[in-house]
């Protein structure tokens, strides 16, 4: 027996944990972005994935108005840092509410390298990180979608096989219901069949 569920007639925040609890895995873009009066910011968000290939467009949605998204409408960059699991408690340190003004990378010990491309630091011991420019926003609710040009893509060679980013290597984080986090486990691979009418 299915139970139904009227989102026009739920509170809010059940259907936040509906859908994030439905939607899974869901990976995450620790986002990293530098304000305008110069303090650097980082922030997991783990509604991310790609808006295009021609031009190189990623997404996340800032839900309500956080740090990410004020810095980025101020300075128009930002960097994708992938998530991967060895750095798991920094990843959830830095989803703390610090106030406006403080620096994530210092409070949660995250070592910074500076980007090539953008202003805005990127997470040193991230195995791939996408440098953006801000492309544009959509407000949708409460909640606001961040589109970002991919201008520079820097990866860890050490992650790399055959000049392909190995997921097995990198082992991405990504996030569940509740305080849940998914991990890798197991890979399987299975070619597209094409059709031959």
């Amino acid at each position: 027996m299915r139970i139904d569920v009227d989102p026009a007639l739920t509170d809010p925040t059940a259907v936040y944990r509906l859908l994030t609890a439905t939607v899974v895995p869901r990976p995450i873009a620790w986002v990293s972005t530098r304000s305008a009066d110069g303090t650097d910011n980082l922030a997991p968000h783990s509604f991310f994935t790609i808006a295009s290939v021609n031009p190189p467009v990623v997404q996340f949605t800032s839900v309500g108005r956080k740090d990410s998204l004020r810095n980025v409408e101020e300075t128009g960059e930002f960097v994708v840092n992938l998530a991967p699991e060895g750095l798991f408690e920094q990843i959830n340190a830095t989803a703390t509410d610090f106030p406006r003004g403080t620096s994530e990378f210092d409070a949660c010990g995250v070592e910074r390298e500076p980007g090539r491309r953008v202003k805005v630091p990127r997470v040193a011991a991230s195995p791939v990180a996408l440098e953006c420019e801000l492309h544009s926003t959509l407000r949708i609710g409460d909640s606001t979608v961040v589109f970002g040009r991919v201008v520079h893509v820097a990866v860890d060679e050490a992650f790399l096989d055959d000049g392909h980013p190995e997921v097995t290597r990198m082992r991405p984080l990504t996030r569940l219901g509740k305080n849940e986090w998914g991990t890798l486990g197991g890979v399987r691979e299975l070619a597209r069949i094409p059709y031959r009418g």
